[in-house]
Parts: structure tokens; C-alpha cells; sequence
């Protein structure tokens, strides 16, 4: 086993975009588990956008990431050392162990993988956080009927690409909003949706308007700005709205020009009697079993896809990160450690 723990830590709090002088790699001694604990040796990162706001000290859902603590971040671990009789040396798991090569962990929260049965990255993606994102934001609060057009932005992200399947399986009409003709090629021809829209577009609101003939009836708004705002003239009476990220906004360090749009959104909203809600995954932490079975099933049974982006070693992850933010990857972004 190595001697060394490689950490990559926040050394500063950005204000406005990250840069890798946001982040310091440190070496130390590879920590020791107690009785009860185990050592986890970290194979796969995560990288996603919420991590952007755990880099702020600004009131949020969760509690910011302190300057030198090492960043947060969902990982496939390999038990290294296990001092915890519910799990023994070799075995896989889930975890949070952050953006360094070894974590230790009392076992909860630790879920036990089989590779057999899946990819073992799949854990962080279409069957981790950003799937059980994907379908609960859905199905609880978009609530897709068939025949409706369901509209969902970043659609070849992890997230995105599975709303898009899940409401195509519900009966739906999915549109998904992406940038270049690459990931909307993607889109179409490899995930099924009906049609794909380019956010680079020359006029994107009447590209949109033209993929989306009968409006919008479930948006999934994972971007914010000036999708938001060709996405909301064509919201129909009773449009559901889950808001489940803003990434054009993650980085704003000042209100956008322009007039302000409240009174407009507030309008819309009372006009239409539209349902715009906020959401965090674990809100509806009951429903973990339930999308567990559903989606391993579509995808056992082939009737969902997923891509992935993977980069090699830990040093890569600031960089990842910042071009997830700027919306580089295609696919769910994990780093190989």
C-alpha cells in the first residue's frame, strides 16, 4: 500500500469563476482507521456542479467547504484496511471520501457495490446522486403525463439525459436543450429524444419555440439564464417546473443587467398557475429503493443509456471541474484516481 495520501484542497474562496489557484495539492501520511472504521483506497471521483457552491461561504443547503479542508466529492472506494466487521478487505463501495487517494469511514453511509452487476462508475452517475436526482425531480414533481412535452436543459449531462429517457418511458415528448450539434446528434439519435435544441443558437428562443410546437408542459431547469428565459414564454397553464440547478449563475459575482424580470416570472406564474419548485435530491430520500429497482431494470433491459467522461488522475480534477462549469464534458464526469 502507499505511504502517501494525495489531497487536493480549497485554498481559497473564488469570487466569480474558479481557477486551479483555488485548489492546492497536498501529500500527507495515509490515514489510520480505529476500531469500527475502515480504510477506503478511492478508484473514481465525482466531479459536479454542486461542488462549485460548497467552495462559498454563503448560506446554502449544506455546509461550505472550510479553506484547506480537502474538497467534497462522491467516490468508488476499494476497502484498503477494515477494522469494522460489516465490511472486509476487497470490497467495493460507495462513498464520500473527497478528492484525495484514501478516506476512512465509520461504515454509514458506505454502500456495498457488485461489479458484477454493473459498472462500478455507474454508482456515480446514472444509478448514484445525479440518476436518483434525475428521477425523483421527475416523476415527484414534474410528474410527466403521456402526450406532454417535457423540456430539460444540460440534457447529455448525467442528469439531463436521464430525464429525458425517463419521460420518454412515462409516455412523453422529450426535448433536450445542449450545447453543439455533437451532443444534440447525441441526444436524438442515441438517447431517443424527439428533438434537441443548441443553446449557441443564433435565436434560441425561436429554436425552441419550433421544437416545441404545443409549449412546454414539465421543464427541468438545471442552467438558469437566458435558457430560463426561452423556456418561460412557452410554459403551458399548470406547467411543473423542478429546479434543480443554475450553473449559468454558479459563478455570477452581480445581478445580470437588464430590467428586472420578478415581475414578469411572478405574472407567468399567476397567470398560467405554474409550479415552480426548488429541490434537493435527499429531499426524497424515501425513494431510494424505488429508483434503485426502476432504473437498474431500464438499464439491465436496455432502454436507458448513459456516457460517461472519464479523465486519468487526481492532479486532473481542478481542471475538470472548471470545464464542467463551462459545460466541456459530454457525459457524467469522473476522474480515475
Amino acid at each position: 500500500m502507499s505511504d502517501v495520501n494525495r489531497r487536493i484542497v480549497l485554498a481559497s474562496r473564488p469570487h466569480g469563476e474558479p481557477t486551479p489557484g483555488h485548489f492546492r495539492v497536498e501529500r500527507g501520511a495515509v490515514p489510520v482507521p480505529r476500531d469500527g472504521e475502515v480504510l477506503l483506497r478511492n478508484r473514481y471521483l465525482s466531479l459536479d456542479p454542486y461542488m462549485r457552491g460548497r467552495m462559498s461561504a454563503a448560506k446554502s443547503y449544506a455546509k461550505p467547504v472550510e479553506i484547506n479542508d480537502v474538497m467534497v466529492g462522491a467516490t468508488v472506494a476499494e476497502v484498503a484496511a477494515s477494522r469494522n466487521p460489516d465490511f472486509a478487505v476487497g470490497d467495493t463501495v460507495l462513498a464520500y471520501g473527497g478528492w484525495q487517494d484514501f478516506s476512512v469511514s465509520n461504515g454509514q453511509g458506505l454502500r456495498r457495490l457488485d461489479p458484477a452487476a454493473a459498472p462500478v462508475t455507474t454508482s456515480l452517475g446514472v444509478l448514484g446522486m445525479p440518476g436518483m436526482t434525475a428521477y425523483t425531480g421527475l416523476l415527484t414533481i414534474g410528474a410527466p403525463k403521456p402526450g406532454e412535452t417535457v423540456v430539460v436543459a444540460a440534457a447529455t449531462g448525467p442528469v439531463g439525459s436521464l430525464v429525458g429517457q425517463i419521460a420518454k418511458l412515462k409516455g412523453a415528448r422529450a426535448v433536450g436543450i445542449a450545447g453543439g450539434a455533437d451532443k444534440c446528434r447525441f441526444l436524438t439519435e442515441e438517447l431517443g429524444f424527439d428533438a434537441a435544441v443548441d443553446h449557441r443558437s443564433a435565436d434560441l428562443p425561436a429554436a425552441l419555440a419550433a421544437a416545441c410546437p404545443d409549449g412546454i408542459d414539465v421543464y427541468f431547469e438545471n442552467v438558469g439564464g437566458a435558457v430560463f428565459d426561452a423556456v418561460l414564454p412557452l410554459l403551458n397553464d399548470f406547467a411543473r417546473v423542478p429546479v434543480c440547478g443554475l450553473v449559468a449563475h454558479y459563478n455570477m459575482t452581480e445581478l445580470p443587467p437588464g430590467p428586472d424580470r420578478i415581475p414578469a416570472l411572478m405574472r407567468a406564474t399567476l397567470s398560467r398557475r405554474l409550479t415552480l419548485r426548488g429541490f434537493i435530491v435527499w429531499d426524497f430520500a424515501e425513494q431510494e429503493p424505488a429508483f434503485l429497482r426502476d432504473v437498474s431494470g431500464w438499464l439491465r433491459e436496455g432502454r436507458i443509456r448513459y456516457r460517461e467522461d472519464v479523465v486519468e488522475g487526481l492532479e486532473s480534477a481542478p481542471e475538470a471541474f472548471i470545464g464542467l462549469l463551462k459545460g466541456r464534458n459530454f457525459g457524467k464526469l469522473v476522474v480515475k484516481l
